[in-house]
């Protein structure tokens, strides 16, 4: 691999962004394509008013949530499974000439970033607490994403968060259905103003006095109870998410199962993409039913409370939350991205036409969001390293 110094800090030359061209204008809950999005909004003043990072270089980046390899890890001080990675591409234009990348929180982090993205002082402290609070939850999902960045005083612009009105109203239409037995608990209110009210409160980007009488329900103090806060709000909004999105997974799976490549296919092909799409679905199953259990933890605290008025099961789901909401983000994002890319790349209702080379590439990297390797199937080769300038 090779290695761009500058100011004594290793920036990597990087080729996957070869695959990440295929994503146009996506942005999923792995991969954030902040350059695709400064061509869509460029005469939004929003976007130049209120970026998501000071530094127009790493403002026209991917980030994404990385699996890490054995050969990587020694980037790191620590051993951790997931990082968060910004590759800056050679040329915007044409992502498949490759690009430089860099690890959030790799040794020498602050330097490479400092180097990459030409900040002065008072811009590089303020992308690097975006970078560190993106690096804490375990997708780039833009509900969580746009919560957990309101919810630390960072104002970013709508456009970098696409939300769409119609699902910010059904997942609060969700949440007043789930919640408004506990609300009633909480506040006496018995009418739907009051529900709303307390409603919009949960789901906002502040924890404040409106949610005083929630948090003396549960016995919590004001740090536990924000942390819990935000966890809550991932567990509902995974919960939603799963409700609508799930029957979406069954038909991808069946697509995955049955599509066929055009043109020539080699035998290591044929081997590679035959136990991939076995792999695929059976990881695609076994981190579904791992969600389910988790969020059936969720589920049987939250009855716990309603059912019984007891709010000790609940304040203990809500202390141990932020670390099951990690590994629950993780294997969600998994699946979302499966999900977002496949009905992306092969939009209902057209033909699905595509080499083996591609698929065999889209399949390496959904296999990859798991961090489980395909058996019984030939490694593909990486791409080479082309040397940058």
């Amino acid at each position: 691999m090779l290695f761009l110094f500058k100011f004594g800090a290793p920036l990597s030359a990087d080729r996957s962004v070869r695959f990440l061209h295929a994503l146009g204008g996506a942005s999923l809950s792995r991969v954030l394509n902040l350059g695709q999005i400064a061509r869509v909004n460029k005469d939004d003043p929003e976007h130049a008013a209120r970026p998501m990072f000071k530094s127009p270089i790493i403002n026209t980046a991917f980030i994404l949530k990385h699996r890490m390899r054995s050969d990587e890890t020694y980037m790191f001080n620590s051993v951790r499974s997931v990082a968060t990675k910004i590759i800056i591409p050679f040329d915007l234009n044409d992502l498949r000439a490759g690009g430089r990348s860099l690890f959030v929180e790799q040794r020498g982090f602050v330097d490479s970033l400092r180097s990459a993205g030409n900040y002065n002082a008072e811009n590089l402290e303020r992308d690097l607490t975006v970078l560190r609070l993106m690096n804490s939850i375990p997708s780039l999902d833009p509900f969580l994403l746009r919560e957990h960045l309101r919810n630390n005083q960072i104002d970013v612009a709508p456009c970098y968060f696409e939300i769409s009105a119609g699902d910010q109203n059904r997942m609060h239409e969700f949440t007043v259905a789930e919640l408004s037995k506990l609300i009633q608990l909480a506040s006496g209110a018995n009418n739907d103003g009051g529900t709303n009210r307390m409603v919009t409160a949960l789901l906002s980007s502040q924890v404040d006095e409106k949610l005083e009488p929630l948090r003396m329900t549960l016995g919590l103090t004001g740090n536990d109870f924000r942390e819990g806060v935000f966890s809550w709000r991932g567990f509902l909004y995974y919960k939603w998410s799963m409700n609508n999105f799930w029957p979406d997974v069954m038909r991808v799976l069946r697509e995955i199962k049955t599509i066929r490549p055009h043109g020539a296919v080699s035998p290591e092909q044929r081997a590679f993409l035959t136990a991939a799409t076995r792999s695929i679905i059976e990881m695609v199953r076994d981190n579904g039913q791992h969600v389910d259990k988790v969020l059936g933890v969720y589920d049987h605290s939250f009855k716990e409370l309603v059912a019984h008025q007891a709010p000790k099961t609940f304040r203990d789901f809500l202390l141990s939350a932020p670390y099951m909401f990690l590994e629950l983000g993780e294997k969600m994002g998994a699946i979302s991205h499966i999900v977002s890319f496949w009905r992306y790349r092969f939009p209902p209702g057209t033909k699905a036409a595509i080499d083996a080379e591609e698929l065999s590439i889209i399949f390496q990297d959904f296999t990859s969001g798991f961090g489980e390797k395909v058996e019984d199937g030939p490694a593909l080769q990486r791409p080479q390293v082309i040397e940058a300038g």
